[in-house]
């Protein structure tokens, strides 16, 4: 039923309306896409751990997603704005992004030593980077502005699916007795992390196929593509033009880098020691060759799950009240909620109770995936939104970058090299963060450039 209407709704060009499964049909690859980085989030740290890595390490482990974030995503941008195939201009970088995430998910459990887990995670990353950055435009592209708050959660909605569906996989295989919590494979990592991976890869690659099969781009006009084909510089074009967009970004969105400097450097720490705190606060344990810790990571699982379950129970009503009360005081209240809950969360040493801070980072988590995006789509000009989308997305990267060479000493001298502090330093950032969303003021959208 969703693919016909879909077939139906996306002939229009952008600035029509689309109903509501046209919307679903053209988001459900973002599900394939958080799917893999739910798997990410949950599995990766524990990978490490088991492969022997110590906690001082982990941050640096896992530079690839902030570094290939800032490398390919306003590059992807500039290319997706300037690509004129018979497929589409965002749809092709879908399909090799996506292509190139499932032979990574296929391949990571494999994994024999640390640095070839890294070097998978980097690769892996790179391919959600392809994939990301131009389905940002998509949306963009395709929606009126007045549905642009719609569309965007809409991605939150498949972000929290996803995730919660890859974070639930082991626990749903151990519970439905397929396969044992503590059979390992000769690496040491356990076989529910190969399932789990394995099914991301067929995730991955078949729902951006959904989207690509089932939604139509909409078309450039002539005089459109006649300006393109006639542009001449090369791969240097594309760089002058990042350039020139950072010349003339606009303020809502300096402000919202402001923004995401400290939320997204509180979520890098976040995913990195959960397991490790939760190991600790509730099984009482740091060895990772124990029972203990692979019940923390499992638990890492259900809560990442929970969070995720929560966000897209929200996503819906938090657009609902970014029509009503504005995406800025939604944006606001979700990262205060969300960063107190943090903040709580190491105080807890029943896996029940729990279920607080689940709910508080879920609606954050919810309005950090959609609500900006909603907030900027409407200040840049289209021609050039997959240049300001992936600029954007620097901004999360590049607070994960920073976090990747500066945490380490934070941890170690200021923290005490104790997970539970590390968490609670995160909840912090994140009310910093909503602090900071009081400076975005409405601004006139910008000249095309």
């Amino acid at each position: 039923m969703i693919v016909a209407q879909a077939e139906k709704v996306h002939q229009p060009s952008s600035g029509f309306k689309l109903n509501f499964s046209a919307i679903i049909a053209m988001n459900l690859g973002f599900f394939g896409i958080q799917y893999s980085f739910g798997l990410q989030q949950t599995n990766m740290t524990p990978i490490y751990s088991y492969l022997g890595a110590n906690a001082d390490q982990i941050p640096l482990l896992n530079l690839a997603g902030p570094m290939t974030g800032l490398i390919i995503q306003p590059i992807i941008g500039a290319m997706s704005d300037k690509t004129t195939s018979r497929f589409g201009r965002r749809r092709p970088y879908f399909l090799i992004g996506a292509i190139i995430c499932s032979i990574c998910l296929f391949a990571m459990p494999y994994s024999s030593s640390i640095w070839m887990a890294a070097g998978i995670l980097w690769i892996l990353d790179a391919g959600n980077n392809i994939t990301m950055e131009p389905y940002r435009a998509f949306v963009s592209d395709k929606l009126p502005s007045e549905q642009h708050a719609l569309g965007f959660l809409t991605q939150s909605f498949f972000t929290g699916l996803g995730i919660t569906l890859a974070n639930l996989t082991p626990g749903i295989l151990i519970a439905a007795g397929l396969i044992s919590m503590n059979a390992r494979s000769d690496n040491n990592i356990p076989y529910t992390t190969y399932a789990a991976f394995f099914i991301g890869g067929v995730v991955s690659i078949g729902s951006i196929m959904y989207s690509c099969l089932t939604t139509k781009e909409a078309p450039l006009a002539a005089e459109e593509i006649d300006k393109i084909k006639k542009e001449t510089g090369g791969i240097g074009r594309i760089f002058s033009d990042i350039i020139a967009a950072f010349k003339v970004m606009p303020a809502m969105m300096k402000k919202l880098g402001i923004v995401y400097l400290f939320n997204w450097y509180a979520m890098f720490i976040y995913w990195q020691f959960i397991t490790l705190c939760l190991a600790k606060t509730i099984y009482h344990t740091s060895d990772a060759a124990s029972d203990g810790f692979a019940s923390a990571q499992l638990l890492t699982g259900t809560v990442n799950g929970g969070y995720n379950v929560v966000t897209f129970l929200v996503a819906f009503p938090l657009a609902f009240f970014a029509r009503k009360i504005t995406a800025k005081k939604v944006h606001l209240m979700s990262l205060l909620f969300g960063g107190l809950c943090l903040i709580c969360l190491p105080m807890i040493h029943h896996p029940f109770l729990l279920i607080i801070p689940i709910v508080g980072l879920g609606v954050a988590w919810a309005s950090m995936m959609g609500t900006p995006y909603a907030m900027l789509a409407g200040s840049i000009p289209k021609a050039k939104t997959g240049i300001f989308m992936g600029i954007l997305n620097m901004f999360i990267v590049l607070p994960m970058l920073l976090e990747t060479i500066t945490f380490k000493y934070v941890y170690r001298y200021l923290l005490g090299h104790r997970p539970e502090n590390a968490i609670m330093f995160a909840g912090v950032l994140i009310v910093i963060a909503a602090l900071m969303v009081l400076q975005i003021k409405k601004n006139e959208k910008i000249a095309d450039i």
